[in-house]
């Protein structure tokens, strides 16, 4: 299996660093870099084919995931909203168009299993998974690429606890999503 692994926002923070906390200085890009390296690594050892591509562009990430073309999407992000939201969800493509039918359903699975395994390992609030249809409230990494994709949303950066899981437990959120793809895969 191919899988082509998006870590958010731009390489270094440049433009972009994506949310940040302002109490702590921890950027998402930073966050995403370090935890999708890990993933990646996770991910060739356990003897899939694996490309990443952290980007600014959005254009850029999808066309080289379509290009390749990979079996698989997944990109890695961090959340932010109020200082009090906290938890785990995953972003799924979702369609009304019936020849998008297996498409769908593949990455609900795909959402579902790495949902659950960080949830399980991290101890993180369940948001569930989120539908994002496009035309709608679609995400142009799930509605423009060719795959069953998913956007990992692995927790909030801005919340204290959250925080700290971010921070330090790098290495169990990595482990986790490969997990999750292992789950998927048989």
């Amino acid at each position: 299996m191919k899988i082509f692994i998006n870590p958010g926002h731009a390489p270094n923070g440049e433009p972009d660093p994506g949310a940040c906390n302002m109490d702590t200085g921890l950027r998402e890009s930073d966050v995403t870099a370090a935890i999708s390296e890990k993933v990646v690594e996770q991910l060739q050892t356990a003897g899939y084919e694996v490309q990443t591509l952290q980007s600014d562009s959005l254009t850029e990430v999808v066309n080289s995931a379509n290009c390749w073309p990979a079996d698989i999407f997944i990109s890695i992000h961090c959340n932010a909203c109020n200082s009090v939201a906290q938890g785990t969800e995953t972003c799924v493509f979702s369609s009304y168009d019936a020849q998008l039918d297996y498409v769908e359903t593949r990455a609900r699975k795909l959402g579902e299993c790495i949902q659950a395994q960080i949830v399980t390992a991290l101890g993180t609030t369940d948001r569930g998974l989120k539908p994002h249809t496009p035309g709608k409230n679609g995400l142009y990494v799930l509605t423009e690429t060719n795959m069953p994709a998913v956007l990992i949303e692995t927790a909030f950066i801005d919340q204290e606890d959250d925080e700290k899981l971010l921070a330090e437990r790098q290495d169990d959120f990595a482990a986790a999503i490969a997990q999750g793809v292992a789950d998927y895969a048989a």
